[in-house]
């Protein structure tokens, strides 16, 4: 297999708790990628965002990457992988340092940074982001670039990140297990958002809300950083679960049911609309109302949509999301969930799908794939900001971030 050498290409990683998802993306000028190959599977050994059986999760993720590697003809061989579950936290921190020079540069900027993230993190906990939010210097507050402005102590504020180290690992095992090197790990939330919001949104205030099948992740920005960060541990999955028990239909088949038939607001459906539903232990199917599904669908979705505001409301950010809510994930393909959600939330509502692809974009032209094609972009803009940090070749930069192909079948 002959090595490529300075490619562009970028592999993204998305472990979900129905579904993996393997894509990897050519970084294009202007921001855009070129999706060059996709690989989905179902995930199995997998729940709430964590793994409870590394062999079938390891399999999982081998038969994702197979497909996408299949498509693209590369081999991958490391990746930046989504992570969530109720174990992700977040804190805001600030810190101070006296100014060493004349004008701010870029080794001030690191040295509040550092002092800022100096907090004690348990020996348990994995610090996964430090996002800046905004710099003061002397009496000028609200900074976005000091660089160069004239001082003498800056102030920093900065969003942390931190995961649970063992939960950590345990991907890491996963990845390991299928010859794939996990270059770093990336909030599922953070991810969305680099592939389906503005500029113009971050700026005026907006919550990405990804609603995937085992959890609910969400972040809001104001002013174009990051104020909160959350997970909620109840999604997709509780809908399907209700389905399967009121209408007695295995699981598989409630899942179906969900995805072709449902709808969130019962008010959207017809009563002259019929369906059939399978039933357990070789009975006939029935045949049913999709009203009546719909009867039984409204309340779950209610509920999820009532914790998230609740959130929103808890981080005391909800006069600032001027942008509204930006919802991505499988579960809010729904009929009538950007409806119901705009009831609940009182501010307008949309549908999150990847911006800014090329290539094979129809694979991915969906809400959820958000947080897998989001790891290409935050991938593109890590290796933008350390070239323009240290100033040094492109070339040295893509080596480092590492989630790049080499070899051909």
């Amino acid at each position: 297999m002959a090595k490529i050498d300075n490619t562009n290409l970028v592999v993204g990683l998305d472990i979900g708790t129905n579904k993996i998802k393997a894509v990897v993306g050519e970084m294009l000028e202007n921001d855009y990628v070129s999706i060059v190959g996709v690989g989905t599977y179902s995930a199995k050994g997998m729940d709430k965002g964590g793994v409870n059986d590394l062999n079938l999760v390891t399999q999982s993720i081998q038969r994702a990457i197979n497909e996408m590697e299949l498509m693209a003809n590369h081999k991958a061989t490391s990746v930046l992988m989504a992570i969530t579950g109720r174990h992700v936290q977040c804190q805001n921190e600030t810190g101070m340092v006296a100014i060493n020079h004349p004008e701010v540069e870029q080794e001030d900027i690191d040295n509040v940074i550092h002092t800022a993230r100096s907090v004690a993190i348990p020996a348990e906990r994995r610090m996964l982001h430090v996002l800046p939010q905004e710099y003061s210097v002397d009496v000028q507050e609200g900074v976005k670039n000091p660089i160069g402005m004239s001082g003498v102590r800056m102030n920093a504020n900065i969003h942390i990140i931190t995961c649970a180290e063992d939960m950590a690992k345990n991907f890491i095992k996963c990845t390991d297990r299928a010859d794939i090197t996990v270059d770093t790990m990336v909030f599922s939330a953070l991810a969305a958002s680099y592939s389906v919001l503005t500029d113009d949104e971050r700026e005026l205030g907006v919550c990405v809300v990804d609603i995937g099948a085992g959890t609910i992740d969400l972040v809001i920005y104001s002013n174009g950083a990051i104020r909160h960060s959350a997970v909620i541990p109840v999604a997709g999955n509780q809908i399907t679960g209700d389905i399967a028990k009121i209408f007695r239909t295995p699981v598989n088949n409630a899942e179906a049911l969900k995805v072709r038939h449902a709808c969130a607001l019962k008010d959207m459906v017809s009563m002259e609309d019929t369906i059939n539903v399978p039933s357990v232990g070789g009975r006939p199917a029935r045949t049913m109302s999709r009203h009546t599904l719909a009867e039984v669908i409204e309340p779950r979705y209610q509920e999820l949509f009532e914790l998230i505001h609740e959130e929103i409301k808890s981080s005391g950010l909800e006069e600032q999301i001027a942008a509204g809510i930006v919802l991505t994930g499988g579960t809010v393909k729904m009929e009538g969930a950007v409806e119901f959600a705009e009831e609940i939330f009182q501010m307008p509502v949309r549908v999150g799908t990847p911006n800014k692809i090329k290539g094979l974009s129809d694979y991915v032209n969906d809400p959820s794939f958000a947080v897998a094609v989001g790891l290409l972009q935050y991938g593109r803009q890590s290796m933008e900001e350390q070239q323009i940090a240290q100033k040094i070749p492109t070339e040295s930069v893509l080596s480092r971030i590492k989630a790049w192909f080499k070899g051909e079948f």
